[in-house]
């Protein structure tokens, strides 16, 4: 094999390798006598096909895959000796592909452009906040009342009034569209609560004012993009039978309450408060220092990034806003979206970061390990109920799934050792303060 340097620029580096035909011609060869003892034909016993045969019926499949072979030990041979590391997989292109014939050399052009050389950082020069935040008194009571509304109940108002909004009615109904009775528009002794927003818009709104045993005609138009195609933009009158118009009370703060809730008291239930406000503190402060450390790594460290990774991300970024800011377009026929200027800013940031971290983390040994990957892959199962088995399967047969999963959990422990040897200095904020840091995050 012969390897010539065509480009070295910067990252970029491009080569053309020429194959001899002898050696291909040899490696058809080898292939095929490995081949021999197996291969049954008409006429012969297994394995005694004449090679001039074998060559006729198989050559063209097999060179091609000698061709194949061939160019890819000749790319790995030619990185081992080089010590190149590409950024990704190299680019292969075949000269006179369509008017190569047997016994001609194969020549092939190979680019890539290499992983640059990550330069020394000194972690201790870091200086970090740490923001603390202790649970006051009042983010307490302010949950525990959140809690109490959340366990609200009803009780039957005083006979003749008339329902109000949050009233709570209980009513039997009977929908038809065009006189006819429609599928899934009756009930029973169903509990609605005014103002909710559970049933077609306008529902509720005519029900303000009924009392318990009044009989009425509520009528309503679905609305054009209802998920009943058969219902979507019809008129439809729901005979309506009010059994009852409860109030809504609020729970008491009590141990009953808290025994609602899981807790053994009303002092246990606020310790168990009081500790989850902390646990959300302490992951919106690690938020906050986790951004003003990149921000100094990313001040800090500066080299040269590969083209094909920023393009790429800058890429992956513009499609993401595209859809954020189209939250109704599902598919991905909206035509080819131009990253802009802040796109691939953004996207420097990002590859900049990723590689140097994913430096500091490979010569610190971070590892993800079995138990932590696994803690993983079951919280994203809750993400979807009912098919938690199908979600494993998906995770274990796929590998590019396993390194997303397994991408940011590396990159927090990389982030807490870097934090571990880094000037931290603890400083106590305001719930306020804190809220106020976070933020600020999204305005970056």
């Amino acid at each position: 094999m012969q390897v010539k340097e065509t480009q070295n620029e910067g990252l970029k580096r491009g080569y053309q390798m020429t194959l001899p035909a002898a050696d291909l011609a040899a490696t058809v060869d080898q292939k095929l006598k490995e081949a021999q003892p197996e291969v049954e034909m008409k006429g012969f016993r297994k394995g005694k096909v004449p090679m001039a045969m074998l060559k006729k019926q198989f050559g063209p499949r097999i060179m091609g895959d000698a061709m194949q072979d061939s160019v890819d030990n000749a790319i790995r041979e030619h990185l081992e000796q080089s010590g190149d590391r590409p950024a990704v997989q190299p680019k292969v292109e075949m000269e006179n592909g369509e008017g190569w014939k047997e016994g001609d050399d194969v020549v092939v052009n190979v680019s890539y452009e290499l992983l640059p050389e990550i330069p020394e950082v000194d972690l201790s020069k870091l200086k970090l906040d740490r923001l603390t935040v202790k649970a006051e008194d009042e983010a307490v009571t302010e949950a525990l009342v959140n809690l109490a509304k959340n366990a609200v109940s009803y009780e039957d108002k005083r006979k003749g009034s008339k329902a109000a909004k949050d009233d709570q009615v209980v009513i039997d109904f009977k929908g038809s569209v065009d006189g006819e009775l429609f599928e899934g528009g009756t009930g029973e002794d169903y509990p609605l609560v005014l103002g909710s927003g559970s049933f077609i818009p306008g529902f509720e709104d005519q029900l303000i004012g009924a009392k318990a045993g009044e009989e009425l005609e509520v009528k309503v138009t679905f609305p054009e993009d209802y998920g009943h195609n058969a219902l979507a933009g019809k008129d439809a009158v729901f005979a309506t039978t009010v059994k009852a118009v409860k109030k809504p009370v609020d729970a008491k703060i009590d141990d009953e309450l808290a025994k609602r809730f899981g807790a053994e008291s009303l002092d246990k239930l606020k310790e168990q408060i009081t500790e989850r406000l902390e646990a959300e503190y302490q992951g919106a402060s690690r938020a906050v220092m986790k951004r003003a450390l990149l921000d100094q790594l990313d001040e800090q460290v500066k080299f040269d990034l590969p083209e094909v990774l920023v393009e790429a991300e800058a890429g992956q970024i513009a499609h993401q806003l595209y859809h954020e800011e189209h939250p109704d377009d599902h598919g991905h026929n909206h035509g080819e979206i131009e990253p802009t200027d802040e796109h691939k800013k953004l996207a420097e940031r990002r590859v900049r970061l990723g590689l140097l971290l994913a430096e500091i983390g490979q010569k610190a040994e971070v590892k993800v390990s079995d138990q932590e990957f696994t803690q993983a892959v079951m919280m994203q199962a809750r993400n979807f109920p009912g098919q938690e088995r199908a979600f494993f399967e998906f995770i274990q047969q796929n590998p590019q799934a396993q390194q997303q999963l397994r991408a940011p959990l590396f990159e927090d422990k990389v982030v807490d050792h870097i934090a571990d040897q880094a000037e931290v200095t603890e400083k106590t904020v305001t719930k306020d303060e804190l809220e106020k840091a976070v933020e600020a995050l999204d305005e970056l």
